[in-house]
């Protein structure tokens, strides 16, 4: 499933889930993954709940809690207006923008993580990006990503009883609380 609430020049729901359909097959990932594309307030709120980091980030993974969904991979939030901003300052469009974002969060959801594995998801990502068409990644930017860090929420860092992840629920429903939120205001 995916939620563009944002708009993107040039992305449709549909063209990204192609992608995202692409880019699990080549990294070799089970079960399907939500991707919602939103604001940079949206990902800071996720951010905070889920992290205790009061700021905005480029992108979020939320990889599935074992056992719960069957077939199901995790969750992907990416900010369109971090996305927007990188684009241009890196001279590509904001959907290629996103894409990289996206194949960034798969990775991490097949369990890859580029703060621990001396390079290794670097590498993957690197070989994975030419071959499905995009410009620089996250990570060989300038050795760190860029306004962010292609953050995940897995199983390296914290046992899972300290991990607080989404249910798929979570980001679907974010469309409706959005507006809920707006409509109070």
């Amino acid at each position: 499933m995916v939620i563009i609430q944002e708009r993107v020049a040039g992305l449709s729901e549909a063209a990204l889930a192609k992608f995202v359909a692409r880019a699990r097959h080549a990294v070799g990932l089970r079960g399907k993954v939500s991707v919602l594309v939103t604001s940079s307030r949206e990902l800071q709120g996720l951010n905070h709940r889920f992290r205790g980091k009061n700021k905005a980030t480029d992108v979020l993974s939320f990889p599935a809690m074992p056992g719960l969904l069957r077939g199901f991979a995790g969750d992907v939030a990416i900010s369109a207006e971090i996305a927007t901003r990188n684009a241009r300052r890196l001279g590509h469009t904001v959907a290629e923008e996103i894409r990289i974002l996206t194949l960034h969060a798969v990775l991490h959801l097949a369990g890859y993580d580029h703060e621990l594995d001396d390079g290794e998801m670097d590498r993957k990502e690197s070989r994975l990006r030419k071959s499905l068409g995009l410009p620089a990644g996250l990570i060989e930017r300038s050795g760190k990503p860029v306004l962010g860090k292609g953050l995940s929420f897995n199983n390296k860092r914290k046992p899972n009883s300290q991990v607080r992840r989404p249910v798929v629920s979570t980001l679907a429903n974010t469309r409706t609380a959005s507006r809920a939120k707006r409509t109070v205001r």
